[in-house]
């Protein structure tokens, strides 16, 4: 039967037969890709497109939307989107709209 000390031991020599093979893996892979790069005369950008990528929050800028309720106490307002507010729970939001 094997000691716990020896279980240790081949799992760190297995970890670094690993790491092993995973480096020289990638330098295969990198050269591989390097030699694609020149055979084809290609670019960063041919590869990974542009330099400036944009997200679509990006693409537009946020607007926004009128008050359509105002508490007369605080002068705090809600346009009506998204949760209400706690100062108009329970209460009817119509005694509390704006005049437009």
């Amino acid at each position: 039967m094997t000691t716990l000390q020896e279980l240790i031991a081949q799992k760190e020599a297995l970890e670094a037969q690993i790491a092993a093979q995973r480096s020289q893996q990638l330098a295969e892979a990198i050269a591989q890709a390097k030699a694609l790069v020149a055979a084809h005369g290609l670019t960063a950008e041919d590869i990974f497109g542009g330099a400036v990528r944009r997200t679509k929050s990006s693409d537009k800028p946020a607007s926004k939307v009128a008050a359509k309720y105002r508490d007369p106490i605080t002068g705090a307002t809600w346009s009506g989107r998204g949760l209400a507010p706690k100062w108009l729970a329970g209460k009817n939001k119509e005694d509390f709209a704006i005049a437009a």
